[in-house]
C-alpha cells in the first residue's frame, strides 16, 4: 500500500464517516504511507473482524476511485485493547507516526509490541 501525505486526510474523514456509520467513536486515527493506526471506542454491536473487514473494503474502494497510486490495504491487521488510563498516550502516539517512523521501521515496531504482548512477531504473517 502507498498513501501519501497528500490524500492521507481525506481518507481519514471518510474512514471517520465509516466509523460513525458503525456506530463507534473514533478517538484518533493517523500513520504513514505503509499503515494507519486507529483508535476507536467499538460498539457493542458490531465485531471487531467484522469493523475490520467494513472499514478496509469501503475505505480501499473509494481510496481506489481518488487516488491513482493507491494499491489497496494488506489482508493482515493487528488490533489490541487498552484501558481508560491508557488512552492518552496511545493517542499521543498516534499523533507522532511520522517522528516515530524516521527512527523505527514498522517491522521493528511490530516486533516490539508483539513482544509486550508476549507474541512472538513472525514477519512472514506480513509477506
Amino acid at each position: 500500500m502507498t498513501l501519501t501525505s497528500v490524500y492521507r486526510k481525506d481518507l481519514y474523514r471518510y474512514m471517520w464517516s465509516l466509523i460513525e456509520e458503525m456506530h463507534c467513536k473514533l478517538l484518533r486515527i493517523g500513520g504513514i504511507e505503509n499503515h494507519v493506526h486507529i483508535l476507536v471506542d467499538l460498539s457493542s454491536s458490531v465485531s471487531l473482524a467484522d469493523f475490520v473487514k467494513r472499514l478496509k473494503q469501503q475505505s480501499s474502494v473509494w481510496a481506489k476511485q481518488k487516488f491513482i497510486l493507491f494499491e489497496g490495504w494488506s489482508k493482515e491487521y493487528a488490533a489490541f485493547s487498552c484501558s481508560n488510563s491508557e488512552k492518552d498516550r496511545i493517542i499521543e502516539y498516534i499523533k507522532m507516526q511520522e517522528e516515530h517512523h524516521r527512527v523505527l521501521s514498522f517491522e521493528e515496531e511490530l516486533n516490539r509490541v508483539f513482544a509486550s504482548y508476549g507474541v512472538e512477531f513472525h514477519e512472514e504473517w506480513w509477506n
